[in-house]
């Protein structure tokens, strides 16, 4: 496994060592581990997975705390644009992202700890999204930001998508006051 700062700090692209042969693949997900050995001791309550068409966008979503979560996030089948806003209110890229392409090829994951809106554009039909949390959903706790936000000036690659209603209605960035 190679981990692989991004320019936000804690953000991290996780590159598997991959095994193949005539067969397939074979690559470890999460080794507990070798995680600890690497300074991140994890511990993923649930898991999530999503299936959508081409060009929708999920997000950008965030639990506040005290059931802020951390997601390890990777793509089974097809391919997303992943994207994580630095929500952390002292951090010296708060309101900034990292863009980065998941997919079952590369077969990377992105480690995205409390503190980020979280959200992805898929770039293929029937891509199935797959997420371990490190905490459990809590309705109440839900907050969003709006994907287009211009201030956020994220590149998603279009400029309209098919988008649930709680992600239409989210709040602007410049009226967000973050929990974290």
């Amino acid at each position: 496994m190679r981990i692989i700062e991004t320019s936000i700090e804690s953000l991290l692209v996780i590159e598997p060592k991959v095994f193949n042969d005539p067969r397939g693949f074979f690559f470890e997900g999460f080794n507990k581990k070798v995680w600890q050995e690497a300074g991140l001791d994890l511990e993923f309550v649930q898991t999530n997975i999503s299936q959508s068409q081409k060009d929708v966008v999920r997000g950008l979503h965030f639990q506040n705390p005290p059931y802020a979560q951390g997601k390890l996030i990777r793509v089974l089948k097809g391919a997303v644009l992943d994207v994580a806003v630095d929500i952390r209110k002292k951090s010296k890229t708060y309101g900034k992202y990292v863009a980065v392409e998941l997919n079952e090829e590369n077969k990377k994951a992105l480690w995205i700890p409390p503190g980020f809106a979280h959200g992805f554009r898929t770039l293929e039909d029937e891509t199935l999204f797959y997420y371990d949390c490190t905490e459990t959903y809590n309705k109440s706790a839900e907050g969003s930001l709006r994907w287009d936000d211009t201030e956020l000036a994220i590149d998603w690659g279009i400029k309209d998508s098919l988008l649930s209603d709680k992600d239409s209605n989210a709040p602007l960035f410049n009226n967000f006051n973050s929990p974290f």
